[in-house]
This record gives structure tokens, sequence and C-alpha cells, in this order.
């Protein structure tokens, strides 16, 4: 008897569990046709992009951008929508950078190159020096000051090509721009040159911070691109005597105000509770920053329109978040966690789409193994739209310092094999973004934040 109560419990409950996944995809279904008819991010975006362009923090574009996602959000529905003040960084890339190689035949090589983000620059002359060669940060300091000083080292770090998820070979081959500088520094080096983040070869500089240690000196650093990186290489493999020219102006000015942008749905049964979906605002002045991260921005935007269009009247606070400064120095980042301690606030989840807008495969889930079991039981309503990776990995660089304040964190991870052809590059423009993949990537983020506002996690 106690055996058939349980069977029929059991069953009771499998059959409001399939009830329930029944609801919830009709309710996706829905926000996936409003999403992708009446779909608003891809014009958002053109705005973004033709009528503001790059947006550098501290910059008067950084500033219009502001203005401008203030009124989207608006525009969206949102029930209010503020800014957040926070200084950020004022880096000025100066004139156009110039450089060559310098044969011992006296021929030329003309490199196509640009400043890294924060680099000191050159001054008007530029620098010239001998070019040495290295793969490795054990190479450069087995070579020591002995070799290396007065020269400009040339970091060689190929993204690894057997890497399908490209952003494992960046986070490895990204060490030689983000420390390499400091790393030649201390051996005596006088500039740098170090091979651009791009998974193919191609003939644009990939820009990107580097991040100087105050105990040696900021020397001037620059990305050259892939094809120059490879011919390079192998002149030095002959043995060619040369030397490198480097030339930029590019200077680090003092602080200046800026914002976050920020708007918000308030949850009628837990408005205490709140979730964050965003992405960040600035970019780098090579382009228009389509990619990154304006896809993450107007995807964010898009949820809360499609929320508000499709009636759904959440639980608990829904905000979208347009982050300044990410790409060189996190202040936005790092003042949301101190509001959020300030005011006391319960920050329950957070989603980040910071890598492109190209179609979405899956959410890499930086939290509590309950907490990623439970959406894991989600996992079969995405199938239709094209995601099935939900794993264990990092979130986003905006909304991870919410981790300390123990939120649960995801990312949208897009399929990722052409993001490293416009990354921090001239290429990186709105043509670069299609329609229905960007809506796609809207669909999901959508679908999972009104499953963890429906469900908590």
């Amino acid at each position: 008897m106690i055996q058939k109560i349980i069977q029929v419990v059991f069953a009771g409950l499998f059959s409001l569990g399939a009830l329930a996944q029944k609801d919830d995809s009709v309710s996706i279904r829905k926000i996936a046709d409003e999403v992708l008819i009446n779909g608003k991010a891809y014009d958002n975006l053109r705005y973004l992009c033709k009528k503001i362009g790059p947006r550098l923090s501290g910059s008067l574009q950084a500033q219009k951008a502001v203005e401008a996602t203030a009124k989207m959000l608006k525009d969206a529905g949102a029930d209010t929508v503020y800014l957040q003040p926070c200084m950020v960084p004022h880096w000025t890339r100066g004139e156009k950078e110039s450089g060559f190689i310098k044969l011992a035949n006296g021929t030329k090589y003309n490199l196509d190159l640009c400043a890294l983000g924060n680099s000191e620059g050159t001054g008007k002359k530029g620098i010239i020096a001998p070019v040495i060669e290295v793969k490795s940060f054990a190479e450069l300091e087995q070579l020591g000051e002995a070799v290396i000083k007065g020269k400009i080292v040339f970091f060689n770090f190929i993204m690894n090509p057997a890497y399908i998820t490209t952003f494992s070979a960046y986070g490895q081959s990204g060490l030689a721009r983000r420390a390499g500088p400091s790393k030649a520094a201390q051996y005596g080096a006088v500039g740098v040159m170090v091979r651009s983040l791009a998974s193919n070869p191609d003939d644009f500089p990939h820009t990107g911070a580097t991040q100087y240690n105050d105990s040696f000196p900021k020397i001037p650093a620059v990305a050259i691109s892939t094809n120059n990186a490879e011919w390079l290489s192998t002149a030095l493999k002959r043995k060619m005597l040369l030397t490198a020219f480097i030339r930029n102006t590019s200077t680090m000015l003092p602080d200046v105000p800026s914002f976050n942008v920020v708007g918000e749905i308030k949850g009628n049964e837990f408005p205490g509770q709140i979730i964050t979906v965003g992405g960040h605002l600035d970019s780098w002045d090579l382009a228009e920053g389509a990619q990154d991260d304006g896809a993450g921005c107007v995807q964010s935007i898009e949820v809360l329109r499609v929320l508000k269009a499709t009636g759904v009247q959440p639980k608990r606070t829904i905000r979208a978040v347009m982050f300044m400064n990410e790409e060189n120095g996190g202040r936005g980042a790092q003042k949301y966690l101190d509001l959020a301690r300030l005011n006391n606030e319960k920050h329950i989840f957070g989603l980040e789409s910071d890598a492109g807008g190209f179609t979405p495969r899956g959410f890499s889930l930086d939290m509590k193994s309950d907490a990623i079991a439970k959406i894991l039981q989600w996992k079969s309503l995405f199938y239709e739209y094209g995601v099935y990776d939900f794993s264990p990995g990092g979130s986003g660089a905006d909304i991870g310092p919410l981790k300390a304040i123990g939120t649960a964190l995801a990312g949208l991870k897009p399929d990722s094999q052409r993001y490293f052809d416009v990354h921090h590059a001239a290429t990186d423009v709105f043509e670069t973004v299609s329609r229905r993949e960007l809506y796609l990537g809207a669909v999901n983020m959508a679908a999972l934040i009104y499953l963890v506002d429906k469900y908590g996690l």
C-alpha cells in the first residue's frame, strides 16, 4: 500500500513537472516570437555604432552612449532608469601610430601596428632598437638582462589553433599583452611589440589593455598584425640583422567622471531580490565596438523590452546594466559591487553577454553545484533555440565582482570561431553582426532570466 502511495505521489510530481515545462515552453515561445519579429536590438546597435561610434572610457562618444542607452532603456519600458557615477581612466591614442623593420641592407618593411591600451607613448621622435623574439615568459627570463637590455622585445605568443573554444587560446596567449611590457621592462627592454590576439592571419592590429607594474619602467607597447608577426619571426630565424622603429603618442590623462546606465523592472513579489543582465558600454577606439560589446548591451536592453512586451510580471527586480570601463579599468563593475554592498542589496543572479553577437551555443555557469543542477533541469527548453552547452566556467568581467557577495553568475556563450577576427580591431563594425544571430542571443538570455525569476536559484 505504501509503495502504491509513493508511486502515485511520484507520478503526480512528474505530471506537475511536465505541465510546468509545457507552460514554460509556451512562455519562451512568446518571448522568441516577440524578439524575432519585433526586436529592437539591431536598430539600437546600428545607432550605437553608426551615430556614436567608438566609445572609449573618458571620451565624448562614451558620454553620448550613456545618454543614448538611457533613452533606449526608457523606450524599452523600464520602470526606472538611472545612472551610477564612477571615475574612469582617460587614455588617448594620440596620432596615428607608425613603425617599420629595417634590414641590414637598408630595406624597410612597414608594420601594421597600434598602441596597446594604456600604453605609454614613445614621444614624437619614436624609438629605434634591435629586436629580439620570445615565445614564452620562461624564455624571456632565461635570456635575462644581458640579452634584453636596450632592445625591443617581440612577444610572439600564437593563439593555440588546437583549442576549439577560441577564448581558451585567448586567455593563454593574452598574457603577453597584459603583462608582457612590464615583464620586458624588468630586464631593461625599451619597447615591446606583441603579436595580435587573432585566430586567423590578417593585416589588422588588435589592441587591448596592458597592465603596468609600477615596480618597473612603463615602456611603450604596440600590437602588430598576425601577418607582420609571421614575417618578422621568419626574418629573425634567418638571422637577418634588423632593427625596429615604433612611434606612438598615446597618453594617460587624469581620471574623469562617467556612468553605468541602469534600467530596471521592479519585482512584484520579491522586489529586494535582484537579477542583473548586462554588457559593457565602452569600446576600443579603432572601430565601432559592434561585437565588443555593443551586441551585449543591446541584447540586455532587449531582455527588458521583451518581458514588458509579452506581459511578463517578474517576481524579482530585473536590471539591465550598461557597464562603463570594462576595457581598460573595470571601474564600472567595481562601482556596481560597491553600491550593492553599500545598499545591502541581495543579488541572486547575474548574466553577461560579452562574447559577441554570434549564434548562441550555451551558457557558462559560475555558481554552486545545486544552482547548476537546477538550471540543467531547464536545458531541454533551450534546444529549440540552438543552445545546448550548459557547463561550468567564467561569467563576465563586469558581473564577476558580484561573486564576492555570493551571486550566482552566467555568461552567454556564442559560437567563438569568428570572434577574434574582429576583437579589438578596426574590423569590429556593425556590418559584422547578423541580425538573426543577435536576436537568437537575446531570446536565450531572456529565456534564462525568465526561468531564474520564476523559480529562483
